[in-house]
């Protein structure tokens, strides 16, 4: 796997730093670590990451909230760690989710699974309204 350039937004600080050190033993680059919504979706304009580890649930707002906001501006691969992963299924089906605790192994799937996936850019498309039609 080629060294990503990761933004990982958790608001636990041991678990950010477990997290990071493993994505760091792994070969990857740790470009940010954010702790609120806010702050991830201002990281991932300035810094634009290779990939995202979100946690789903933030002290402040929220880690699919900070993934929508994104993706109506930009195409980052992602992917949700939470403890909750059928509830992240549940509000978001299809997502690349692996629940607390994972292994290494879990997160090394995951990260694959997650930047092999085509990057979607605006709202589904079935939340777009029709083209308009000439003469209508």
């Amino acid at each position: 796997m080629r060294t990503l350039r990761i933004l990982l937004v958790e608001d636990n600080a041991l678990i950010s730093l477990l997290l990071a050190e493993m994505l760091v033993d792994l070969g990857h680059e740790v470009c940010a670590i954010e702790t609120t919504e806010a702050g991830a979706v201002a990281a991932a304009a300035q810094l634009r990451p290779d990939l995202m580890i979100v946690d789903a649930q933030l002290g402040e707002g929220s880690g699919l909230g900070a993934m929508a906001t994104i993706a109506r501006q930009d195409a980052i691969p992602h992917l949700f760690i939470s403890g909750d992963r059928a509830g992240v299924q549940a509000r978001n089906p299809g997502a690349v989710s692996i629940q607390k605790p994972f292994y290494e192994a879990d997160l090394v799937r995951a990260i694959q699974h997650a930047i092999a996936l085509p990057a979607l850019k605006g709202p589904p498309a079935a939340a777009k309204p029709p083209p308009e039609t000439p003469g209508a």
